[in-house]
């Protein structure tokens, strides 16, 4: 095999900047005009990476990988990449591998380890108070990191410093950045929260997905929703690739898995909240739920990443001990998943009174924010995530962390401010957080636009059990 892949690096190496010979439109695709993530192609190293990552011994393929990345976008290097693909997938599992993470509801329901306490108490009736706080929190978490996402922490740090405001305490103003910076959608100057991937899947589940399904909605209502509720562009990495593959005809779970390298990347994990909401005090009908999502885009940890923070939500309307609503968000993963495993090192770092800076040392000295896939995988952002609700304190303080902490801020901000608005109600969020809401949200969902907060939360109380 190994053989094979050198006969055709050679042969790549020679076809380099060669044009390919034609056959009737088989280069009528305008390949520049495509996104990224519409190209597998252009995405071999992170396939090459994720199945290593997934345990195959796919290291002797990697200079085939790196050959076939350097030729130009074109219906060759596709071939080609499918070619690779198939040596890649078939590389045989490191012996050792230690993890057990499959991605079939009842596999993940068996490799789980129970909550070792007292089960939870669900309320007679929801507490708005409470659904109100997780909705103002996680648009105001989101609009925190929006205006810094894709900014490094080399460049965020010393932006926060020159402003006055690190250690992070409140949002960045557009007076706080320098000219070329202007542009982005800074706190002082929208007119209410702007729209944005990771609020527009909890308005969509909201507005859109349970008003017509119902509770027992299933995965293709789901990618069936997607298609009908937003223009493509509206969605990226696993998800723009799950809706493409619906629109060729693959159903969950084949929508996530074919041709989808971003697999275990964060968005399920963003995509989760509605669930939790809907299910105050049951964790598990709450995960349950975010895996009915979750499938259609993602696979192992980018399952869990959903099923984690919707039964953290779940156990937030009920439990006052953060420590607490994190294990039982684990209690709902494999055991012996990546996800479970570096979640679980955050909680112990934290047992030893480690500050949110060890923690994040910790995860910046084993993932590398300037790689995309480091950057946008569940992993280290669900650690970020876990960090800074133990390190919070309070609900300002928690979604701070989360953004300083850099990697995909506006995900992070969004997801810790909705447990920590769940847990603090709406009366515990300053409101330095919520004027620039305006009490609206812009989204991309068709027929939707934009919507008063207050309506969401009236939808996420009407489809509580």
């Amino acid at each position: 095999m190994k053989n094979a892949a050198n006969s055709v690096i050679l042969t790549l190496s020679s076809l380099n900047g060669v044009k390919p010979l034609h056959t009737p439109n088989r280069e009528a695709k305008d390949y520049a005009s495509m996104g990224h993530w519409e190209l597998y192609s252009s995405a071999l190293r992170i396939e090459h990476r994720q199945l290593h990552d997934e345990g195959r011994d796919v290291a002797q393929y990697k200079p085939l990988v790196e050959e076939i990345a350097k030729l130009p976008p074109s219906s060759a290097r596709g071939t080609l990449a499918d070619a690779a693909a198939d040596l890649l997938f078939s590389a045989p599992m490191h012996p050792d591998y230690p993890y057990e993470e499959p991605s079939d509801l009842p596999g993940i329901q068996a490799a789980r380890q129970p909550f070792d306490g007292p089960a939870l108490c669900p309320p007679a009736r929801p507490d708005a108070e409470k659904i109100r706080g997780a909705w103002r929190g996680r648009i105001a978490g989101c609009l925190l990191g929006k205006p810094v996402e894709g900014i490094r922490t080399a460049e965020l740090h010393p932006l926060l410093k020159e402003s006055n405001n690190f250690p992070m305490r409140r949002y960045i103003h557009s007076t706080d950045v320098p000219e070329r910076m202007k542009g982005r959608c800074w706190a002082d100057t929208v007119p209410c929260a702007p729209a944005d991937d990771d609020t527009n899947y909890t308005a969509m589940s909201a507005c859109v997905l349970l008003p017509r399904y119902g509770r027992d909605f299933t995965p293709d209502h789901v990618i069936g929703t997607w298609l009908r509720a937003q223009r493509k562009d509206a969605y990226c990495t696993a998800e723009r690739v799950a809706f493409l593959n619906r629109v060729n005809g693959f159903t969950p779970p084949a929508s996530a898995t074919h041709k989808n390298p971003y697999r275990e990347w964060i968005g399920a994990q963003i995509r989760a909240d509605d669930y939790g909401y809907i299910n105050p005090g049951n964790p598990s009908v709450a995960a349950d739920m975010a895996w009915r999502d979750a499938c259609v885009s993602h696979t192992k940890n980018g399952i869990y990443g959903a099923m984690f923070v919707a039964a953290m939500l779940a156990a937030a309307a009920v439990c006052d001990d953060v420590r607490e609503v994190i294990q039982r968000g684990l209690a709902e993963i494999p055991l012996k998943s990546r996800l479970y495993e570096a979640v679980h090192e955050i909680l112990a770092m934290c047992e030893a009174a480690k500050s949110m800076d060890d923690c994040a040392a910790s995860i910046h000295s084993r993932w590398d924010e300037n790689d995309a896939h480091d950057w946008c995988h569940t992993i280290p952002n669900a650690m970020i995530v876990t960090a800074a609700l133990l390190c919070g304190g309070d609900f300002s303080q928690s979604i701070c962390m989360a953004v300083q902490c850099g990697f995909d801020t506006d995900c992070n901000g969004a997801t810790v401010g909705s447990i920590a608005g769940m847990m603090a109600g709406a009366q515990g969020i300053p409101a330095v957080w919520t004027k620039p809401l305006g009490g609206k949200l812009e989204t991309d969902i068709f027929g939707v636009g934009t919507i008063e907060i207050a309506e969401l939360v009236r939808l996420t109380l009407e489809a509580c059990e």
